[in-house]
């Protein structure tokens, strides 16, 4: 079996970048941009927009791919190639209480470079690709 292919959107709005904690409680501290694994039968910018409306309840318009990022895990086997691809928000949701149906995204927020710099996020060169 192949890598995981999966697709995420630098979507930044007002000078600040939409960042997901996809981890189930609190139990990480680690930050990435919206998106997920690719459904087979559909083209990359119809997974974006589903995982994205999925993950946050923002409809998005898909914009050029920004990055490929790879990440191998030798040791579990695990190996998954993320296609990055700007984005713009074209509808938020009413209200902040929009949750996850699948119960992944835990939080959300929108941060300026200087904020996600001083977390810990993936890939490293995000802030590069979305400032």
């Amino acid at each position: 079996m192949g890598p995981r292919v999966a697709v995420r959107a630098v979507i930044v709005r007002g000078g600040r970048l939409l960042i997901v904690n996809a981890y189930p409680g609190d139990q990480s501290d680690l930050w990435c941009a919206p998106g997920g694994g690719v459904e087979r039968g559909r083209s990359l910018p119809e997974n974006l927009m589903r995982e994205v409306h999925e993950e946050t309840g923002i409809a998005i318009r898909v914009g050029a791919p920004c990055l490929v990022n790879e990440f191998h895990d030798p040791e579990s086997g695990f190996h998954q190639v993320d296609v990055y691809f700007r984005a713009q928000v074209v509808a938020m949701p009413k209200g902040d209480d929009w949750t996850d149906p699948e119960g992944v995204v835990n939080r959300r927020r929108w941060v300026t470079e200087s904020a996600l710099r001083a977390l810990r996020f993936k890939p490293d060169s995000l802030p590069d690709v979305a400032f």
